[in-house]
């Protein structure tokens, strides 16, 4: 009977007989103690042009590998093509090897490209000397296992992908290109997976794509907010890329195309709401406090003034009731709490915004009131008899004026989203966050803003992308130009933002020049010995 894996030469079954030198029990022991030394000498790899050939490793793969198995959790920012999955795909085959009982998931955007990184380590696997290897017990497209009790399994990120199952390393390709809501599920379920193991490893590598999860880990492990260690190469580390390749790639391709696979900078969507450069300067906090999709920044202070936006969730979902509270007291204009829940129904909604606006100051609530916002703002009012709702009137081709109440012919509660009320929360709310009026803090709101796109003659989500805290900020920022809110917080945004205006286009303007004060002239003698006049200059030339 052949001892070969199903008749393929390279592989033997498992529970195959074998025998091994002296130098080749030197040879295993020093290969196990040393996974960069096993991938420089054993792992071949497919070259374009040579075929298969010795995996030569650059300087900076040798430290990615060193990390790995250093760390628990690692997290890397890579250009394109600088061998990224390679790397990983040699180390994950080393710890599968020398390691009895390892369970490996390789975990990409799709189901085809996690097969194909298990792919290319089958092929390492079947070109290593017979004495590294393991028997093998099962081999095929999705999944390996080998005589030591190893295994490895490839699928698509999803939030089931690795539900119930116990791994000691999970491997995410090109994690940045996961869809928001499938990588946000997928941590929240294989979280207690990860933990479970003392010595479980995490991995994530990508090239950038937009502030997204990925953006979020890399951004809290730069500030040490978590326990991942942040590896990062630039495109000059890989060799042959020079200033000269650097100028060929971008004439072929363009310059935000560069910066974001090769420059690895977290730029959202093209033609965003927000300037992209603005973008990328924002910076996220981690919550106080973070409870069933309430997360706080600050406690409510006594003598502050609030306000509350609220989005309501059309019943799908992917749709996000959501609502945020807003220090309005002073600007800069803070926010200190935000509400975001996929699964809360329109009758529950109502007690959780009149929970959080009575422990801010009573603050003042105003609902989206398009579809089902019209229940909740009805609950709030009818029901729970909350006060502090904010109205609106129609005022001709004025359209939707803030205002104060029911004792106003045409008054309703909260505001319909109009084309025209939309143009304008949209003006001022890039007004107010471009020119730091409005300190945007939540990571949330910074993805979502980072996908919030012009589509048409209006702005909104992405596709796949969600736009629910959006939403309320645009609200908010149609709120601040109204008349009533100067009565609310006893301030006028629109004045502050004109006198700041005309104070910097008078700076710009100012004439340059000597003004004579009276005195006598004065005259001065350089090195050269000749002899300089001020010159007199009226004010006002």
């Amino acid at each position: 009977m052949s001892e070969n894996y199903l008749g393929n030469p390279n592989l033997f079954k498992a529970h195959t007989k074998q025998e091994y030198t002296e130098q080749q029990i030197v040879e295993i022991d020093k290969c196990m103690n040393d996974p960069v030394y096993f991938i420089k000498t054993y792992i071949r790899i497919v070259n374009i042009d040579e075929g298969l050939v010795p995996f030569e490793m650059y300087p900076f793969q040798e430290k990615m590998v060193r990390s790995f198995d250093a760390n628990r959790f690692s997290i890397c920012k890579l250009p394109r093509q600088s061998g990224k999955s390679t790397t990983i795909i040699a180390y994950l085959l080393h710890q599968v090897i020398f390691n009895d009982n390892i369970n490996v998931a390789i975990l990409a955007n799709k189901s085809t490209t996690a097969r194909d990184l298990l792919g290319r380590l089958q092929l390492a696997y079947e070109n290593l000397p017979t004495f590294l290897q393991q028997g093998v017990l099962n081999w095929n497209k999705g999944s390996l296992e080998l005589e030591n009790g190893s295994k490895i399994l490839a699928a698509a990120t999803s939030s089931s992908a690795i539900r119930g199952g116990s791994f000691n390393i999970i491997f995410l390709d090109e994690f940045a290109f996961i869809p928001a809501n499938i990588s946000e599920q997928f941590f929240s379920s294989v979280y207690p997976t990860i933990s479970s193991g003392k010595k479980s490893k995490v991995m994530i590598v990508s090239t950038p794509h937009g502030m997204n999860m990925y953006y979020k880990i890399w951004n809290d492990a730069i500030h040490k907010r978590n326990d991942y260690v942040p590896i990062e190469v630039h495109w000059s580390e890989v060799p042959g890329r020079d200033d000269k390749w650097k100028e060929e790639t971008i004439r072929n391709t363009s310059e935000a195309q560069f910066a974001t696979e090769f420059e690895c900078e977290f730029v959202g969507s093209v033609d965003t709401l927000l300037n992209p450069s603005k973008i990328r300067t924002m910076s996220h906090m981690n919550p106080i406090v973070s409870q069933n999709g309430l997360d706080m920044y600050e406690q409510p202070i006594k003598g502050r003034d609030y306000v509350i936006t609220v989005d309501v969730a059309r019943g799908t979902i992917k749709d996000y009731s959501a609502f945020i509270v807003f220090d309005v007291s002073k600007m800069p204009y803070r926010i200190v709490a935000k509400y975001r829940n996929n699964e809360i129904k329109p009758l529950l909604f109502p007690h959780t915004i009149e929970r959080v606006a009575k422990n801010y100051n009573n603050a003042h609530v105003c609902v989206e009131v398009n579809d089902v916002g019209h229940q909740v703002a009805d609950a709030l009012q009818f029901e729970l008899e909350y006060t502090n709702l904010l109205m609106c009137m129609m005022k001709g081709r004025a359209g939707q004026i803030l205002g104060g109440g029911f004792s106003k012919r045409g008054a309703q509660l909260g505001v319909r989203m109009t084309k025209q009320v939309k143009r304008i929360g949209c003006t001022n709310l890039k007004t107010l966050i471009e020119g730091d009026k409005l300190i945007i803090n939540d990571f949330h709101m910074i993805e979502e803003l980072s996908t919030f796109v012009r589509r048409g003659q209006s702005w909104q989500a992405e596709e796949g992308s969600n736009d629910d805290l959006a939403m309320c900020l645009v609200i908010f920022a149609w709120i601040s130009n109204q008349r009533y809110f100067k009565e609310l917080t006893d301030q006028d945004v629109r004045a502050r933002m004109y006198e700041e205006q005309q104070n910097a286009i008078e700076q710009d303007m100012a004439p340059f020049g000597f003004l004579d004060d009276g005195t006598e002239e004065e005259t001065i003698i350089d090195d050269k010995g000749e002899v300089w006049h001020p010159v007199r200059v009226r004010k006002g030339l």
